[in-house]
Protein backbone atom coordinates (compact mmCIF):
# COMPACT_ATOMS: atom_id res chain seq x y z
CA UNK A 1 0.00 0.00 0.00
CA UNK A 2 0.87 3.65 -0.74
CA UNK A 3 2.84 5.56 1.97
CA UNK A 4 1.24 8.27 0.82
CA UNK A 5 -1.67 9.61 2.13
CA UNK A 6 -3.76 12.87 3.50
CA UNK A 7 -2.42 14.71 6.24
CA UNK A 8 -4.86 16.00 8.90
CA UNK A 9 -4.37 18.84 11.68
CA UNK A 10 -0.99 17.89 13.00
CA UNK A 11 -1.36 17.14 16.78
CA UNK A 12 0.12 19.41 19.80
CA UNK A 13 2.89 17.64 21.57
CA UNK A 14 5.50 19.04 23.65
CA UNK A 15 8.27 17.58 22.02
CA UNK A 16 9.85 19.18 18.83
CA UNK A 17 9.60 16.99 15.42
CA UNK A 18 10.00 18.47 12.36
CA UNK A 19 8.38 17.42 8.89
CA UNK A 20 9.90 18.46 5.30
CA UNK A 21 8.49 20.07 2.77
CA UNK A 22 9.90 19.40 -0.51
CA UNK A 23 11.80 16.25 -1.66
CA UNK A 24 14.23 17.68 -4.62
CA UNK A 25 18.00 18.33 -4.22
CA UNK A 26 17.92 20.24 -1.31
CA UNK A 27 15.51 18.30 0.68
CA UNK A 28 16.75 14.85 -0.54
CA UNK A 29 20.19 16.03 1.39
CA UNK A 30 18.61 16.76 4.32
CA UNK A 31 17.80 13.55 4.42
CA UNK A 32 20.94 12.13 3.67
CA UNK A 33 21.99 14.50 6.62
CA UNK A 34 19.94 13.16 8.72
CA UNK A 35 20.43 9.80 8.28
CA UNK A 36 24.53 10.22 8.45
CA UNK A 37 24.10 12.08 12.14
CA UNK A 38 22.33 9.19 13.22
CA UNK A 39 23.55 7.64 16.64
CA UNK A 40 25.57 11.18 16.91
CA UNK A 41 25.26 12.95 20.27
CA UNK A 42 23.35 15.45 18.45
CA UNK A 43 19.84 15.99 20.15
CA UNK A 44 17.72 16.15 16.40
CA UNK A 45 14.02 16.53 16.58
CA UNK A 46 12.70 13.31 14.89
CA UNK A 47 11.42 13.74 11.04
CA UNK A 48 7.74 12.86 11.42
CA UNK A 49 6.56 13.54 8.04
CA UNK A 50 7.61 14.45 4.19
CA UNK A 51 5.25 16.00 1.99
CA UNK A 52 5.55 17.68 -1.34
CA UNK A 53 2.87 18.75 -4.18
CA UNK A 54 2.06 15.09 -5.02
CA UNK A 55 1.50 14.19 -1.42
CA UNK A 56 2.28 13.94 2.26
CA UNK A 57 3.80 10.61 4.10
CA UNK A 58 4.57 10.03 7.85
CA UNK A 59 7.70 8.91 8.36
CA UNK A 60 10.34 7.53 10.82
CA UNK A 61 14.18 6.71 10.37
CA UNK A 62 13.74 3.33 8.96
CA UNK A 63 11.46 4.52 6.40
CA UNK A 64 12.35 8.56 5.70
CA UNK A 65 14.67 7.67 2.46
CA UNK A 66 12.04 4.81 1.16
CA UNK A 67 8.95 7.24 1.29
CA UNK A 68 10.98 10.14 -0.23
CA UNK A 69 11.67 8.07 -3.15
CA UNK A 70 8.20 7.29 -3.53
CA UNK A 71 7.04 10.93 -3.22
CA UNK A 72 9.04 11.90 -6.12
CA UNK A 73 8.10 9.18 -8.21
CA UNK A 74 3.90 9.37 -7.62
CA UNK A 75 1.95 10.86 -9.78
CA UNK A 76 -1.66 10.57 -8.87
CA UNK A 77 -1.68 11.94 -5.56
CA UNK A 78 -2.90 15.95 -5.28
CA UNK A 79 -3.53 16.04 -1.79
CA UNK A 80 -2.14 19.22 -0.44
CA UNK A 81 -4.39 19.39 2.70
CA UNK A 82 -1.04 19.86 4.64
CA UNK A 83 -1.06 23.56 3.22
CA UNK A 84 -3.69 24.57 5.23
CA UNK A 85 -2.86 27.32 7.85
CA UNK A 86 -3.91 25.09 10.70
CA UNK A 87 -1.54 22.03 9.11
CA UNK A 88 1.27 23.01 12.26
CA UNK A 89 1.08 24.25 15.36
CA UNK A 90 2.60 24.33 18.73
CA UNK A 91 6.01 21.27 18.73
CA UNK A 92 5.89 21.72 14.86
CA UNK A 93 9.33 22.17 13.05
CA UNK A 94 8.44 22.84 9.44
CA UNK A 95 11.81 22.78 7.17
CA UNK A 96 10.78 24.45 3.84
CA UNK A 97 13.12 22.81 1.20
CA UNK A 98 10.90 24.32 -1.37
CA UNK A 99 11.10 27.16 -3.81
CA UNK A 100 7.43 27.86 -3.60
CA UNK A 101 5.49 31.29 -3.21
CA UNK A 102 2.85 29.41 -1.99
CA UNK A 103 4.52 27.53 0.78
CA UNK A 104 6.23 31.11 1.65
CA UNK A 105 2.89 32.52 1.95
CA UNK A 106 1.92 30.21 4.76
CA UNK A 107 5.17 30.70 6.95
CA UNK A 108 3.24 33.43 8.79
CA UNK A 109 0.46 31.69 9.97
CA UNK A 110 2.49 28.68 10.82
CA UNK A 111 4.94 31.00 13.12
CA UNK A 112 1.44 32.60 14.54
CA UNK A 113 -0.05 28.99 15.28
CA UNK A 114 3.45 28.25 17.26
CA UNK A 115 5.37 26.39 14.98
CA UNK A 116 8.79 26.93 14.17
CA UNK A 117 9.95 27.30 10.33
CA UNK A 118 12.96 26.47 8.99
CA UNK A 119 13.79 27.63 5.47
CA UNK A 120 15.78 27.33 2.29
CA UNK A 121 13.09 29.64 0.58
CA UNK A 122 14.59 33.49 -0.21
CA UNK A 123 10.85 34.36 -1.17
CA UNK A 124 9.63 34.84 2.45
CA UNK A 125 12.27 37.20 3.74
CA UNK A 126 14.19 38.71 0.22
CA UNK A 127 10.01 39.53 -1.78
CA UNK A 128 7.39 41.64 -0.36
CA UNK A 129 8.12 43.79 2.28
CA UNK A 130 4.67 43.27 3.09
CA UNK A 131 4.96 39.36 3.40
CA UNK A 132 8.48 39.97 5.88
CA UNK A 133 6.73 41.97 7.74
CA UNK A 134 3.77 39.69 8.86
CA UNK A 135 6.47 36.96 9.90
CA UNK A 136 8.35 39.36 11.64
CA UNK A 137 4.80 39.80 13.56
CA UNK A 138 3.79 36.27 13.35
CA UNK A 139 7.12 35.60 15.43
CA UNK A 140 6.17 37.86 17.76
CA UNK A 141 2.70 36.55 18.10
CA UNK A 142 3.64 32.82 18.43
CA UNK A 143 6.67 32.89 20.32
CA UNK A 144 8.73 30.97 17.63
CA UNK A 145 11.40 31.23 15.49
CA UNK A 146 12.18 31.44 11.81
CA UNK A 147 15.40 29.67 10.92
CA UNK A 148 16.74 31.14 7.46
CA UNK A 149 20.49 31.48 7.77
CA UNK A 150 19.53 28.87 4.35
CA UNK A 151 18.43 31.74 2.39
CA UNK A 152 21.38 33.85 1.75
CA UNK A 153 25.06 32.36 1.27
CA UNK A 154 23.79 28.91 1.81
CA UNK A 155 24.65 29.19 5.46
CA UNK A 156 27.77 31.20 5.45
CA UNK A 157 27.70 33.10 8.78
CA UNK A 158 26.47 35.81 6.87
CA UNK A 159 23.12 37.01 8.74
CA UNK A 160 24.51 35.78 11.67
CA UNK A 161 27.32 38.16 12.00
CA UNK A 162 24.94 41.22 10.41
CA UNK A 163 22.12 40.37 13.72
CA UNK A 164 25.18 39.95 16.25
CA UNK A 165 26.47 43.14 15.47
CA UNK A 166 23.15 44.73 15.40
CA UNK A 167 22.31 43.32 19.05
CA UNK A 168 25.62 44.48 19.71
CA UNK A 169 24.93 48.58 18.88
CA UNK A 170 27.50 48.34 15.87
CA UNK A 171 25.45 50.59 13.55
CA UNK A 172 26.34 48.96 9.33
CA UNK A 173 27.30 51.48 7.19
CA UNK A 174 27.20 49.00 4.03
CA UNK A 175 27.49 45.85 2.58
CA UNK A 176 28.12 44.58 -0.69
CA UNK A 177 28.96 41.40 -2.31
CA UNK A 178 29.17 38.16 -4.59
CA UNK A 179 25.89 36.49 -3.72
CA UNK A 180 25.29 34.00 -6.46
CA UNK A 181 27.15 30.80 -6.75
CA UNK A 182 26.38 30.88 -10.26
CA UNK A 183 27.45 34.45 -11.22
CA UNK A 184 30.92 33.81 -9.02
CA UNK A 185 31.49 30.70 -10.80
CA UNK A 186 31.18 32.52 -14.43
CA UNK A 187 33.30 35.52 -13.69
CA UNK A 188 36.05 33.53 -12.04
CA UNK A 189 36.13 32.03 -15.05
CA UNK A 190 35.54 33.94 -18.18
CA UNK A 191 38.64 34.87 -19.86
CA UNK A 192 37.64 36.97 -22.81
CA UNK A 193 39.12 35.06 -25.22
CA UNK A 194 36.19 32.17 -25.56
CA UNK A 195 32.58 33.57 -25.89
CA UNK A 196 30.83 34.00 -22.69
CA UNK A 197 27.96 32.26 -23.81
CA UNK A 198 30.23 29.01 -23.90
CA UNK A 199 30.62 29.81 -20.24
CA UNK A 200 27.07 29.93 -19.70
CA UNK A 201 26.40 26.42 -20.83
CA UNK A 202 29.27 25.21 -19.07
CA UNK A 203 27.67 26.01 -16.06
CA UNK A 204 24.29 25.29 -17.12
CA UNK A 205 25.32 21.43 -17.61
CA UNK A 206 27.50 21.53 -14.45
CA UNK A 207 24.13 22.28 -12.69
CA UNK A 208 25.59 25.92 -11.00
CA UNK A 209 22.82 27.78 -13.19
CA UNK A 210 19.21 26.95 -13.24
CA UNK A 211 17.82 25.18 -16.69
CA UNK A 212 16.57 28.58 -18.03
CA UNK A 213 20.45 30.47 -17.10
CA UNK A 214 18.23 33.73 -17.42
CA UNK A 215 17.19 32.88 -13.74
CA UNK A 216 20.30 33.72 -12.30
CA UNK A 217 21.56 36.13 -15.27
CA UNK A 218 19.09 38.19 -14.43
CA UNK A 219 19.80 39.20 -11.42
CA UNK A 220 16.19 38.34 -9.77
CA UNK A 221 18.12 36.11 -7.32
CA UNK A 222 20.89 38.22 -6.57
CA UNK A 223 17.81 41.14 -5.34
CA UNK A 224 16.23 38.38 -3.12
CA UNK A 225 19.38 38.12 -1.54
CA UNK A 226 20.31 41.43 -0.80
CA UNK A 227 16.79 42.36 0.53
CA UNK A 228 17.00 39.70 2.71
CA UNK A 229 20.29 41.51 4.38
CA UNK A 230 19.42 45.01 4.11
CA UNK A 231 16.10 43.70 6.25
CA UNK A 232 18.43 42.22 8.64
CA UNK A 233 20.28 45.36 9.15
CA UNK A 234 17.34 47.15 9.62
CA UNK A 235 16.99 49.00 6.36
CA UNK A 236 13.66 47.66 5.17
CA UNK A 237 13.82 48.35 1.41
CA UNK A 238 11.18 46.91 -1.05
CA UNK A 239 11.98 44.93 -3.79
CA UNK A 240 11.49 48.08 -6.02
CA UNK A 241 13.56 49.47 -4.47
CA UNK A 242 16.88 47.72 -5.51
CA UNK A 243 18.33 48.93 -8.91
CA UNK A 244 18.90 45.73 -11.13
CA UNK A 245 20.61 46.24 -13.80
CA UNK A 246 20.08 42.33 -15.75
CA UNK A 247 22.75 40.88 -17.60
CA UNK A 248 19.74 39.35 -20.12
CA UNK A 249 19.41 41.30 -23.41
CA UNK A 250 15.75 42.55 -24.15
CA UNK A 251 15.92 40.30 -26.78
CA UNK A 252 17.07 37.21 -24.88
CA UNK A 253 14.68 38.13 -22.08
CA UNK A 254 11.62 37.58 -23.92
CA UNK A 255 12.15 34.39 -25.99
CA UNK A 256 10.42 31.19 -24.54
CA UNK A 257 12.85 28.57 -22.59
CA UNK A 258 12.84 26.73 -25.93
CA UNK A 259 14.61 28.82 -27.86
CA UNK A 260 17.30 30.42 -25.41
CA UNK A 261 20.10 28.59 -26.17
CA UNK A 262 20.43 28.97 -29.14
CA UNK A 263 20.32 32.99 -28.49
CA UNK A 264 22.90 32.63 -26.28
CA UNK A 265 25.46 34.69 -28.02
CA UNK A 266 23.61 37.60 -27.90
CA UNK A 267 25.33 38.21 -24.73
CA UNK A 268 28.94 37.65 -26.22
CA UNK A 269 29.83 40.90 -27.51
CA UNK A 270 28.80 43.35 -25.09
CA UNK A 271 30.73 40.78 -22.03
CA UNK A 272 33.51 40.85 -24.36
CA UNK A 273 33.53 44.56 -24.41
CA UNK A 274 33.26 44.65 -20.72
CA UNK A 275 35.70 42.24 -19.86
CA UNK A 276 38.49 44.18 -22.23
CA UNK A 277 37.65 47.56 -20.66
CA UNK A 278 38.51 45.92 -17.45
CA UNK A 279 41.28 43.76 -18.21
CA UNK A 280 43.05 47.25 -19.61
CA UNK A 281 42.41 49.10 -16.29
CA UNK A 282 43.81 46.36 -14.49
CA UNK A 283 40.60 45.18 -12.78
CA UNK A 284 38.72 42.21 -12.69
CA UNK A 285 34.36 41.82 -13.62
CA UNK A 286 32.08 40.22 -10.26
CA UNK A 287 28.52 40.71 -10.13
CA UNK A 288 27.73 42.47 -7.45
CA UNK A 289 25.49 43.60 -4.77
CA UNK A 290 25.64 46.65 -2.48
CA UNK A 291 23.80 48.78 0.34
CA UNK A 292 24.99 51.72 0.56
CA UNK A 293 22.88 54.93 2.29
CA UNK A 294 19.73 53.08 2.60
CA UNK A 295 19.61 52.21 -1.06
CA UNK A 296 20.62 48.88 -2.90
CA UNK A 297 22.02 47.54 -6.21
CA UNK A 298 22.73 44.65 -8.41
CA UNK A 299 24.97 44.53 -11.54
CA UNK A 300 28.48 43.80 -13.08
CA UNK A 301 31.30 46.07 -11.57
CA UNK A 302 34.88 46.62 -12.83
CA UNK A 303 36.93 45.51 -9.37
CA UNK A 304 41.04 46.63 -8.47
CA UNK A 305 42.75 43.18 -8.11
CA UNK A 306 43.34 44.73 -4.39
CA UNK A 307 39.78 45.25 -3.52
CA UNK A 308 38.38 42.86 -0.84
CA UNK A 309 35.57 41.72 -3.18
CA UNK A 310 37.80 40.38 -5.66
CA UNK A 311 39.00 37.29 -4.65
CA UNK A 312 37.12 34.28 -4.22
CA UNK A 313 37.20 30.59 -6.59
CA UNK A 314 34.62 28.86 -8.07
CA UNK A 315 31.07 29.61 -7.01
CA UNK A 316 32.41 31.27 -3.75
CA UNK A 317 30.08 33.80 -2.10
CA UNK A 318 32.19 36.71 -1.14
CA UNK A 319 30.37 39.93 1.13
CA UNK A 320 31.99 42.97 3.26
CA UNK A 321 30.28 44.62 5.70
CA UNK A 322 31.02 48.20 7.26
CA UNK A 323 30.06 48.79 10.51
CA UNK A 324 31.84 50.97 13.58
CA UNK A 325 34.18 48.23 14.50
CA UNK A 326 34.57 47.14 10.59
CA UNK A 327 34.94 50.79 9.18
CA UNK A 328 38.20 51.23 7.24
CA UNK A 329 39.03 47.13 6.88
CA UNK A 330 35.31 45.69 6.26
CA UNK A 331 34.70 42.30 7.67
CA UNK A 332 34.93 39.75 4.98
CA UNK A 333 33.01 36.35 4.91
CA UNK A 334 33.26 33.89 2.20
CA UNK A 335 32.78 30.18 1.39
CA UNK A 336 30.84 28.33 -0.66
CA UNK A 337 27.69 29.98 -1.34
CA UNK A 338 25.71 27.20 -3.43
CA UNK A 339 25.49 23.37 -3.15
CA UNK A 340 22.39 20.78 -2.26
CA UNK A 341 24.78 19.30 0.50
CA UNK A 342 25.88 23.30 2.48
CA UNK A 343 22.16 24.12 1.70
CA UNK A 344 20.91 21.10 4.25
CA UNK A 345 23.60 21.53 6.69
CA UNK A 346 22.55 25.30 7.18
CA UNK A 347 18.82 23.98 7.63
CA UNK A 348 19.97 21.62 10.08
CA UNK A 349 22.08 24.26 11.82
CA UNK A 350 19.14 26.64 12.39
CA UNK A 351 16.98 23.44 13.48
CA UNK A 352 19.30 22.87 16.41
CA UNK A 353 19.23 26.46 17.37
CA UNK A 354 15.15 25.99 18.30
CA UNK A 355 14.44 25.05 21.68
CA UNK A 356 10.96 23.75 22.67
Amino acid sequence: MSAVRAIAAAPVASSLRMTLLGTGTVGSAFVERLAALQGSSLLIPPLVAIANSRGFARVDADTQRAVLDELREVDNVRDGAWMSGDSFGRGDIVVDATASALVADRHAEWLRRGAHVVTACKIGQGSDLARWSLIQRARHDGDTQYGDSATVGAGLPLLRSIRMLNRGGDRIYAIAGVLSGSLAWLFNHYDGMRPFSGFVRDARDAGYTEPDPRDDLSGEDVRRKILILARAAGVELESADVDVQSLVPDALATLPASDVDAALPAMDELLRQRFAEAHRNGEVLKFIARLEDGRARVGLESLPFDHPLAGGAGTDNRVAIWSDRYNVQPLVIQGPGAGAEVTAAALLDDVLQIRG
